[in-house]
């Protein structure tokens, strides 16, 4: 059986995300931070983790990233998307005039503002650590209390669903990684994930590098940058492309940027999430 942990607790967009990640007989465990995960693939507590990497609207998770640049030897050995629907819940027999208290995350807040401003206008609102504290906060309260909630996390604590789909844009998507000790063999339909750095800082360096890529006929789907840590203004880069390390064609392309850089780091290759 397989042990994929995930940050926790139960009923988060992550514990959605690893319940659809898993294959076969498997367990799951939820750990209270995104390194927490890591540590536990590192040190065979779970034999894969799943991490949050990019919202549609927030864009990268830099705390994912980080820990692939800095602090893990760990591969990506697959990706997911996840649809971030967000759910009204109350205790059961409440009605909708009858709220005077929101529970919710604080992006779940931003991100349902029109809902918020439009039919609750006037309910104070209460910050809730997660998704799924969020709900359980309510039921607890002796006031007429609400929450947003994620499906899942409203079937575990037994709420009752007012409103579906109440985010203000309701095609909001989080992809996540699946993350090893080993990446994956070749799929045919790959992405390959690296960053590099550059030791000497003169014009033209990035795009001498990136022209590797186009000289093998590859295409790059992301490019992004993270501060390198130690030199302010300096910078890691950050790619994800089409094909798998072990092509030769993306091989030449890996080896020929590594040649050119001074820090050059493969996260892994996997198969495209469609």
């Amino acid at each position: 059986m397989n042990t994929i942990a995930y940050l926790g607790p139960a009923g988060t967009f992550s514990e959605e995300a690893a319940i659809a990640y898993a294959a076969g007989e498997t367990s799951y465990l939820p750990l209270a931070s995104i390194p927490a995960v890591v540590t536990a693939i590192e040190t065979g507590a779970a034999d894969v983790g799943v991490l949050p990497i990019e919202n549609l609207l927030e864009g990268s998770v830099n705390f994912t990233l980080d820990l692939l640049i800095h602090e893990t030897a760990l591969q990506i050995s697959g990706e997911i998307v996840i649809p971030i629907r967000q759910y009204l819940v109350v205790r059961e027999g409440m009605r909708l005039p009858d709220v005077k208290v929101l529970y919710a995350h604080p992006q779940s807040l931003g991100q349902c503002r029109r809902f918020i401003e439009r039919v609750l206008p006037g309910v104070a609102t209460v910050a809730s650590l997660s998704n799924s504290a969020a709900p359980a906060e309510a039921l607890a309260d002796t006031r007429p209390a609400a929450a947003i909630s994620t499906l899942r996390a409203a079937e575990l604590t037994g709420a009752t669903i007012l409103a579906r789909d109440i985010a203000d844009s309701t095609g909001n998507v989080t992809r996540f990684i699946g993350l090893g000790r080993q990446d994956a063999p070749p799929s045919g339909d790959d992405k390959t994930s690296f960053c590099f750095a550059f030791t000497e800082d003169r014009s033209g360096t990035l795009v001498d590098a990136l022209k590797e890529l186009a000289a093998e006929q590859i295409n790059m789907t992301k490019l992004e940058s993270r501060p390198s840590r130690a030199v302010l203004g300096k910078y890691i880069f950050l790619v994800d492309i089409n094909g798998h390390r072990e092509e030769p064609h993306v091989a030449r392309a890996l080896e020929r940027i590594a040649a050119q850089s001074g820090m050059f780091k493969v996260f892994g290759s996997y198969p495209r999430w469609k």
